[in-house]
């Protein structure tokens, strides 16, 4: 802990490597479905704590109590984690339900990223 860079904000220590820093960090405008066990999001309580809401994984949760759906994907976009997706392959053909934390975002941009994010999805499960 002493050679890593670190602040304390709200409470809560955070770390990082001595040579990177956070504040110049150039968020992507991809959009991205992020597996439940990712390290963006397989740290909860983290999770919650960065971007205000909940996500638990429910592939073993009784289908009448999930709220987020069986194997619910995070959707990371720019620098905020705003929603989730099910995704299903049938055939050749990719479904995809997008759920939002609060109102869909209205950006043309955000559109395109989830759409290459599809095809790219789709493409890497039927290869």
């Amino acid at each position: 802990k002493q050679r890593l860079a670190h602040a304390r904000i709200d409470g809560v220590d955070w770390f990082w490597p001595a040579d990177e820093r956070p504040e110049d960090a150039d968020a992507s405008t991809a959009a991205r479905l992020l597996a439940p066990f990712d390290p963006v999001v397989w740290d909860r309580a983290r999770f919650e704590i960065f971007w205000g809401w909940g996500y638990r994984f429910e592939a073993y949760t009784p289908e009448s109590k999930r709220k987020l759906g069986y194997y619910a994907l995070p959707l990371l976009w720019k620098d905020r984690v705003i929603g989730w997706g099910n995704v299903a392959l049938r055939g050749n053909e990719l479904h995809a339900k997008l759920s939002f934390v609060g109102p869909r975002p209205r950006d043309r941009e955000l559109t395109r990223a989830i759409n290459e994010e599809l095809e790219r999805l789709r493409g890497s499960l039927i290869e």
